[in-house]
């Protein structure tokens, strides 16, 4: 009985030169693939959710992630503040201390594309940001209705160190 759920799989050719093909097997072994097909299904699916592809009113959900070093003037606390101005899209955030300059942030974002868009731009402009990325997948707006009304609703405390 056929799986009337799956999705009809479409065979193609496709042409490789030698010494990429060999980096390719390598890869997709090194990385627990059966097979070539499965492993060229992720990679088309990982370039259709670049960002820059998608639409600025496609609804996503993903991260960024900010590494910055926490000793430039006043970036933790812009970082902070640009966080405030984004919250209605910011799900949840981890702050890890990779060092004794530096600090790595991952941000859980929902929204539509254009914000979580500009909410990265505005984080990776700042000096001493050295690395912020934006990584997203599709999402379900219907089911963020009673998330976005908890987040409406929610108000939480904590101290902003002006240092």
């Amino acid at each position: 009985m056929a799986d009337k759920d799956k999705d009809e799989l479409v065979r193609f050719g496709v042409s490789f030169p030698a010494p990429l093909i060999g980096q390719f097997d390598r890869f997709i072994e090194e990385q627990g693939y059966q097979n070539r097909s499965e492993a060229i299904r992720d990679l088309a699916r990982k370039a259709l959710l670049e960002p820059a592809r998608l639409s600025g009113d496609e609804f996503v959900a993903g991260t960024i992630v900010v590494v910055y070093d926490h000793h430039v003037r006043e970036l933790p606390v812009v970082l902070m503040d640009i966080q405030h101005d984004y919250h209605h899209d910011i799900v949840s955030n981890m702050h890890v201390h990779l060092n004794h300059d530096q600090c790595l942030e991952v941000i859980v974002v929902r929204g539509r594309m254009e914000q979580l868009r500009q909410l990265h731009e505005r984080i990776q402009i700042q000096k001493g940001v050295s690395y912020a990325e934006l990584s997203v997948t599709f999402a379900d707006k219907h089911g963020d209705e009673g998330a976005a009304d908890h987040r409406d609703h929610h108000h939480h405390s904590h101290q902003h160190d002006s240092r």
